[in-house]
């Protein structure tokens, strides 16, 4: 068994945090310290690592205090921060160790390394990169943040920018299709909780390489996963990348 660690939870009554709590609760290794929401005043002294689901003002303030301390270790999955609270997170990250992801799936973030070494490997003169996502009726964005992902992933493989070589949507008549283009394509249905896949394709042959979610609880996981890796890291911004060792950390 691991060495047991303390954890809090930032966003502790909100729905990922309820998830979170799930998961660490189920854990024999973990001892959970601290559970708060914003405006309240826990004693971080007692957390190796902190599991933030907030809000982006609230994890820009907790990544602050905690840099300011000295520690704990934070796991930031706030969403929707803009380019200065990011410039925050990044500043902490000089203080103490922290994962920050848009999506803490294990199989997602497997899934953007793979597209990424493939992306290496495949000229761009010979095969093409389609993106396709589908999610439930209720999600209002397209394409979806972790597409978005997947795309910044195979155009890093190819080191080039995203914004360079994405396409428009295909929608009447389009001509022919640009040679180095990476595409997109967004489906919205039912309750369909999430499905990735990445198709990379040439005149004589294609790759798909996919992901399905199927139990919301697994974001929470894969965040617990990356509380576990991080308490013991050196200072820095790290990301699902690293934790699932595509990167020497």
């Amino acid at each position: 068994m691991s060495a047991i660690f303390h954890a809090g939870i930032s966003g502790a009554r909100g729905r990922m945090g309820r998830a979170v709590s799930a998961v660490l609760d189920a854990r024999e290794d973990v001892v959970v310290a601290v559970r708060f929401d914003r405006g309240e005043t826990p004693d971080l002294s007692l957390c190796d690592v902190i599991i933030d689901f907030s809000t982006p003002d609230a994890s820009v303030e907790l990544a602050q205090t905690c840099a300011e301390r000295g520690g704990p270790a934070l796991v930031i999955g706030s969403t929707g921060l803009t380019p200065e609270q990011d410039a925050e997170i990044l500043k902490a990250g000089e203080k103490i160790a922290i994962v920050r992801s848009g999506n803490f799936s294990l199989g997602v973030n497997i899934l953007i390394g793979l597209v990424e070494h493939a992306a290496q490997r495949l000229d761009a003169a010979d095969w093409d990169i389609e993106v396709l996502e589908n999610h439930h009726r209720r999600k209002a964005d397209a394409p979806s943040g972790t597409a978005l992902m997947l795309g910044e992933a195979a155009a890093s493989g190819r080191d080039v920018d995203l914004a360079d070589v994405r396409t428009a949507p295909y929608n009447g008549i389009t001509g022919e299709r640009e040679v180095g283009k990476i595409g997109f394509a967004s489906l919205r249905a039912g309750g369909v909780i999430g499905e990735h896949t990445v198709l990379f394709a040439s005149e004589d042959e294609t790759l798909t390489l996919s992901h399905s979610a199927i139990d919301r609880s697994l974001f929470a996981r894969g965040a617990v996963a990356a509380a576990a890796w991080v308490r013991s890291r050196k200072p820095g911004l790290y990301d699902m990348q690293d934790v699932l060792g595509f990167r020497q950390a």
